[in-house]
């Protein structure tokens, strides 16, 4: 007797994991496509916009330069041009009836809500993240960011008396162009439930992370900057135990003060009095 033998090969897509949280080290959108088809519920997300070069050419802000009161060097750029093939692959990771944010600034709008409209998403409006404090600059010194308001399907606001301008101070002397996490707490609690999966394809120092874990809520991230996922995967260990790649450089320890340089620092002490 012959038997036949049938030899089925499965390829395993990757899974987002029910752990609290997954960070990645990839490319944004490299990352995106390995994420299944609508596996994410809300997507918060702060791409290194292509009009900071301009800041960066002419130095309004010493943020965007690399110093010595900073280990970090500024982010990789993300261009305008790519824009097309993010939006589509954000549009495919989201369930249907989900929403998605886009922090950016006034001259990125206009190039993003095209953009992400051809993808499929239907903008609704930009929402406004008031600092409460002006940046750098020359003239007309900015306070405010967007965040631009697009749906995927057809979702209704948790609640329907939350304000369109969102007061929340900056961030100072944090990772550069730090979001407080209290911006995303108010979109995630509008825009998603308990246990619903939260994604930032440029997460930074994880801040959107911070917010969805407070809000019991599950979190995948990713950035391209390897210090800036080591910088997330600790802020997010209060919270639990994650998924993180392997390989991220290891924490420099801060210098211990010189007790000669802090004597020097005070010539005017008098011992004795």
């Amino acid at each position: 007797m012959t038997w036949a033998v049938t030899i089925v090969v499965v390829e395993w897509a990757h899974v987002v994991a029910a752990l609290p949280y997954e960070l990645a080290n990839q490319d944004a959108v490299a990352w995106l496509q390995t994420l299944p088809a609508a596996s994410v519920d809300l997507l918060i997300t702060d791409p290194a916009y292509e009009s900071l070069e301009k800041h960066r050419a002419v130095g309004t802000t010493t943020r965007l330069k690399h110093s010595k009161a900073s280990s970090n060097d500024w982010f990789t750029i993300f261009p305008n041009a790519r824009f097309g093939e993010l939006f589509a692959e954000v549009y495919r990771v989201l369930k249907d009836d989900t929403h998605f944010y886009l922090l950016c600034d006034a001259e990125t709008m206009f190039v993003a809500k095209p953009e992400a409209e051809r993808a499929g998403f239907k903008f609704w409006k930009p929402l406004v993240w008031d600092k409460c404090t002006i940046g750098m600059g020359y003239h007309y010194r900015a306070r405010y960011e967007f965040v631009l308001f697009f749906e995927k399907g057809k979702r209704k606001l948790n609640d329907l008396g939350v304000p369109d301008v969102m007061a929340v101070p900056r961030i100072r002397g944090g990772y550069p162009a730090e979001k407080p996490p209290e911006v995303a707490e108010i979109l995630i609690k509008q825009s998603s439930e308990p246990g619903d999966v939260v994604c930032d394809p440029f997460m930074g120092s994880g801040s959107v992370g911070v917010a969805s874990l407070r809000l019991g809520r599950r979190f995948i991230g990713n950035d391209l900057n390897a210090e800036a996922v080591r910088i997330a995967s600790q802020r997010l260990r209060e919270f639990g135990e994650g998924r993180v790649p392997e390989g991220l450089p290891e924490e420099v320890p801060p210098p211990q003060a010189d007790l000669f340089d802090e004597v020097r620092l005070k010539p005017d002490t008098t011992y004795g009095r």
